[in-house]
């Protein structure tokens, strides 16, 4: 280890066996004598690039030079200069001659040249990669002369390279010096390697070796032409061969064409300031340069200036050339996201930019941002996330999403607002496939049961939906419990008519779960009710579920008959659902913007499936205004018809939101789910409890006095019919067979009385009649325990 930390500080080490890292496949061109591998760290596999310089005497003139390149590159540090990892120099012996090698270490980077032409770009493209690559490599010369005072002294193709990210990257210090034209005593060469450098990249007064002038002339002067020979070599596609030839400026773009020429002054006092260049608007200010410079200094700007940016950033980028988008603009995005700096559309950006990757390049450039994201606080970054799960949630495994993303998901469930909780409901049509069976039954059900009596009626019809559409993924004792509850005692007694229509198709959506006694004794019964709902469209798909179950029943009766083997319920006699149940159209918003209506469902649902989003999306604008009351509208059919149990009443699903299991299996009002933390209550107790939960109206009683109005007993007779149909989600009846009931006798036996199992004795003594008058002698009639129905009207009507 100690020996490790001398080579990387001093630059030094024993033998190549003190290189950390693996030397690989060379690249066809470098800079000088050196030469450039392909390299991997022995740790963990990271790619590094590894530049070697062979001598064979240890005094030898590029050895030298090279060891003063490795001492530059290591203290010289800037975003736009190659970064140094490591160094080592071993000396081998070949009977009586020795070779010096000395090693660098570097960032991963390959050759300019190699690059442009692996990536071929054209025309406009091309001039903007251009431009930003020479933006790159200015601010890196600049660096040296005008803030270091330091020369290059070789500024060319060659001694520019290129990282994984297409950024441009200066390297070659080797002849790098500093400049001491304030030392008028020194007489000597200024830049003592600079015999290193080709004749064609000299200005005249380094070919005439006249360094007074050199001396005299600004520091950025041989700098300055240096980067002139750049220029000349991208626009013209050949290196330069002698010096005549920057005399040809054909290819040199018109608007770069000025400061070209000022950078080729055959005067050096006159040759032009490299943060001069940097100002020529017109040439480096394009789509590539602004949108990459506007990312560099995000954290400066302020939150309308990036909201501006980054929603018009997935247009700008379809006109960027696709390789520098992918391998510069997508890490900065995903960079910016990760770390807070970017704003909520920056995501649609990612979004956009990652569509364009290949399945596996998606799971490693995109995917882990957007797992993080899920963490955040930001609401508009989790609206967002929900908006576009659908574009990334089959790319997570199963694993990322039951541990690292379904927690932070489920925190919107109980979210104040409502548009996110709806959000939120329809992301699980893409993310309960991932979970796992304990966190489908021990938390996803849980949160369902209380968003099926949310105050949001479109939620409430959206949450029927998603759970006929994951019902396949839980397992067979879940569906048992849970699916026929949450259908009928909620969704069909539920007040909005597109959620009674969505419990209706998704109890035929899930058909094949049922067996024949649960249809005859539990489905049926609360469907056939709904064939005279108020509403045409639940009354339409009523008769539809009706035939569709009886024929199930008829299937199975006529195999039985024939000796045939069938399967119970539905699975031999319907095909599976071949797709999925539509959502409901909700106009929910947060903060006044509409809900985005991109449905996630499929676009080819089954036949027996698309009916549903015809009732979900029924009364679109009236969602959020329909309430309790919505039955209240005139219908002259109807009008007597009692309105079903208010959604928010405590009927359905009590165990899954308490964890209590109630008393009779074929009784219950909620899913029984484990676990169960409380104790089982007594029998006597579950009958009180299961009463209580279904308010039931008492018969009309003849009055007491002829000042009392008669009770209509047509409609009494309604009421208590509609009460006997819920009779398999009520208190189990009483043991003794029930006599028919007549609504002209003036007393009701305890087996006609409903809440007979939970009401006082009647009285000893008989009530007085109440007389016409209201005095203060007359005495009120015994209280009765139990709900009951009081009319008092005043004396005078």
């Amino acid at each position: 280890m100690f020996k490790f930390l001398k080579g990387v500080v001093g630059g030094s080490g024993t033998g190549l066996k003190d290189l950390p890292y693996n030397i690989g496949d060379p690249y066809p061109s470098a800079w000088g004598s050196w030469n450039h591998f392909r390299g991997t760290s022995k740790d963990d596999g990271s790619p590094v690039s590894i530049f070697s310089l062979s001598g064979n005497d240890a005094q030898d003139g590029h050895l030298a030079a090279g060891r003063n390149g490795v001492k530059r590159l290591r203290t010289v540090r800037h975003p736009n200069i190659l970064s140094f990892l490591h160094s080592t120099e071993v000396e081998t012996h070949d009977g009586s001659t020795s070779k010096v090698t000395i090693y660098i270490v570097t960032e991963p980077v390959m050759p300019l040249s190699d690059k442009i032409k692996e990536l071929g770009l054209k025309s406009t493209q091309r001039d903007e990669y251009f431009a930003l690559g020479l933006h790159q490599i200015t601010k890196a010369v600049s660096f040296l002369n005008n803030d270091c005072k330091l020369v290059h002294g070789n500024v060319c193709l060659a001694s520019v390279v290129v990282t994984p990210t297409l950024d441009w990257k200066l390297h070659a210090f080797d002849v790098l010096s500093e400049f001491d034209g304030s030392n008028e005593s020194a007489s000597g060469p200024m830049l003592p390697f600079e015999w290193l450098v080709g004749t064609q990249y000299k200005p005249m007064e380094m070919v005439k070796s006249d360094w007074v002038a050199i001396r005299k002339s600004p520091p950025w002067a041989i700098d300055s032409w240096g980067l002139g020979c750049l220029i000349y070599e991208l626009f013209s596609g050949s290196k330069l061969g002698k010096t005549e030839e920057l005399r040809n400026t054909v290819g040199i773009p018109k608007s770069l064409l000025p400061d070209y020429q000022r950078l080729l002054s055959s005067m050096p006092s006159r040759r032009l300031n490299t943060s001069k260049l940097l100002e020529n608007g017109e040439y480096f200010q394009n789509k590539l340069v602004d949108t990459i410079h506007f990312m560099d200094i995000l954290n400066l700007k302020d939150s309308v200036e990036k909201d501006t940016f980054f929603r018009k950033l997935p247009n700008v980028a379809e006109q960027l050339p696709r390789e520098i988008v992918l391998k510069k603009i997508l890490p900065l995005l995903a960079s910016s996201l990760e770390f807070g700096s970017a704003v909520a559309p920056a995501l649609t950006a990612l979004l956009k930019m990652g569509s364009w990757l290949s399945a596996e390049d998606f799971k490693v450039k995109v995917l882990p941002t957007i797992v993080k994201l899920f963490a955040s606080n930001d609401r508009a970054i989790r609206v967002s996330l929900l908006q576009h799960v659908d574009q990334f949630g089959e790319s997570m495994s199963g694993q990322i999403v039951d541990e690292q993303v379904y927690p932070h998901v489920a925190t919107g469930f109980a979210d104040t607002s409502a548009f996110l909780r709806e959000l939120t409901l329809k992301s699980m049509l893409v993310l309960a496939p991932k979970l796992s069976q304990r966190t489908l039954s021990g938390s996803l059900l849980k949160y369902l049961s209380k968003l099926q009596v949310d105050e949001e009626p479109a939620i409430r019809t959206n949450t029927t939906i998603l759970l006929g559409n994951i019902a396949t993924y839980l397992n067979e004792g879940t569906r048992k419990r849970v699916l026929i509850n949450a259908f009928t005692v909620r969704a069909l007694r539920d007040t909005f008519p597109p959620a009674r229509g969505a419990g209706i198709v998704a109890l035929c959506a899930t058909s094949t779960t049922y067996d024949d006694t649960e249809i005859a004794t539990r489905i049926l019964p609360n469907i056939v009710v709904l064939t005279i709902d108020q509403d045409s469209e639940v009354r339409s798909k009523a008769f539809q579920a009706v035939e569709q179950f009886l024929q199930i029943l008829k299937q199975n009766y006529e195999k039985t008959n024939a000796g045939e083997a069938g399967a119970t319920g539905g699975a031999s006699a319907m095909p599976e659902t071949a797709g999925l149940i539509g959502w409901a159209m909700s106009s929910l918003t947060l903060k006044g913007k509409p809900l985005d209506q991109a449905s996630l469902a499929s676009s080819s649902s089954a036949p027996s499936l698309a009916s549903a989003a015809s009732s979900a999306t029924t009364t679109a604008t009236e969602a959020p205004s329909v309430k309790a009351s919505h039955h209240t509208r005139a219908n002259s059919d109807f009008t007597d018809q009692p309105a079903p149990t208010s959604p928010t009443s405590t009927d359905g699903w009590g165990d899954i939101e308490n964890d209590i299991n109630e008393g009779h299996e074929s009784d219950k009002d909620g899913w029984d789910l484990d676990p169960i933390d409380e104790p089982k209550p007594a029998p006597a107790l579950s009958n009180i409890q299961a009463a209580q939960k279904r308010p039931v109206s008492q018969p009309s009683r003849p009055p007491a006095t002829s000042s009392r109005p008669k009770v209509s007993t047509a409609k009494a007779t309604a009421k208590l019919e509609d009460d006997d149909l819920w009779g398999s989600i009520a208190a189990p009846p009483p043991a003794t067979t029930s006599r028919p009931l007549n609504l002209k006798k003036t007393v009701q036996s305890d087996d006609e009385d409903p809440w007979a199992a939970i009401a006082a004795p009647p009285p000893t003594t008989r009530a007085k009649p109440l007389s016409s008058g209201r005095g203060r002698a007359a005495k009120p009639a015994a209280p009765k325990l139990g709900a009951q129905r009081i009319n008092r009207t005043s004396s005078g009507m």
